[in-house]
C-alpha cells in the first residue's frame, strides 16, 4: 500500500478535500433527526405551524448542503483517483517495456494484459471508495450512536449491541472474499488468453469452421468453484 500512495503525488488537495466533503455530509446527515426530535416536541406537541414551518425548511437547506458537499467529494475523490490510475498505468507500461522476452513468456500475455487493464481499473475504484467512505463511514456510525443517546438513552443501546456486531460481520464477508478474488483473478487471466488466441487465430475464408473448432476451448472452459 505505502508503494502506492507515491503515485498520488500531485493530489494531496484532492486526497484530503474529498474526506472532508464527505465528513461534512456525514455530519449534516446526523443533524436531521435532532431537527425531527424538535418538530414532534415542540412544533407538533405544542402546535406551533410557523416552527415547523421553520424547522422544515431547516430540513431542506440541510439536505441541499448535504448534496453539494456529496458532489464536491465525488469530484475531488474521481479527479484523485483517475490521474492515480493514469501515472500506475503509465509505469506499469513502462515496467512491461523494460521486461525480456523470456519474462514476457512466462507471465504470460494475457495476464500482462488484465494488470494493464482490468487490475488497474479495480484499484482506481478503490481508492475513489477510499476517498469517500474512510472518514465517513465510521464518523456516520459512530456518530448515530452518539447523537442516539441525546435523543433515548435506551434506545441507543441497541447501536451498542449491533455496532460491534456488524463490524464482525464485515470483516468476516472481507476475509471469506479475499481468497475468492484470486480465484476470480486466475480464472480471468485463462478466459482472456483463450479469448485472444481465438481473435489471433480466426480465419474469414469459413467462419462456421471458426466457429465450430475455434471457439471449442471456451465451452469446454472448467467451471471454477469459488467456495473458499
Amino acid at each position: 500500500m505505502k508503494k502506492l500512495l507515491c503515485y498520488l503525488k500531485g493530489y494531496e488537495k484532492e486526497t484530503v478535500l474529498a474526506p472532508l466533503f464527505k465528513m461534512l455530509e456525514a455530519l449534516f446527515e446526523l443533524f436531521v433527526p435532532l431537527v425531527m426530535a424538535a418538530v414532534i416536541d415542540q412544533g407538533i406537541g405544542r402546535s406551533d405551524k410557523p416552527y415547523i414551518v421553520r424547522m422544515c425548511m431547516l430540513l431542506i437547506a440541510l439536505g441541499v448542503i448535504g448534496l453539494v458537499c456529496s458532489i464536491t467529494a465525488q469530484y475531488f475523490a474521481a479527479k484523485a483517483a483517475t490521474g492515480f490510475s493514469t501515472r500506475l498505468r503509465h509505469e506499469l507500461f513502462a515496467h512491461i517495456q523494460g521486461l525480456s522476452y523470456t519474462e514476457m513468456d512466462t507471465l504470460g500475455t494475457s495476464t500482462l494484459i488484465t494488470r494493464m487493464t482490468s487490475d488497474i481499473n479495480q484499484v482506481q475504484s478503490g481508492v475513489n471508495l477510499v476517498l469517500r467512505l474512510f472518514l465517513r463511514s465510521p464518523f456516520i456510525v459512530f456518530g448515530a450512536m452518539i447523537m442516539s443517546f441525546t435523543v433515548d438513552a435506551k434506545a441507543a443501546l441497541i447501536f451498542v449491541v449491533t455496532i460491534p456486531l456488524l463490524s464482525i460481520v464485515v470483516f468476516g464477508i472481507m476475509l471469506w472474499t479475499m481468497p475468492l478474488y484470486k480465484k476470480v483473478q486466475a480464472a480471468l487471466d485463462q478466459v482472456l488468453g483463450l479469448t485472444r488466441e481465438n481473435l489471433t487465430g480466426v480465419r474469414t475464408e469459413d467462419p462456421i469452421v471458426v466457429h465450430k473448432d475455434g471457439m471449442e476451448p471456451l465451452t469446454n472452459f472448467p467451471r471454477v468453484s469459488y467456495k473458499p
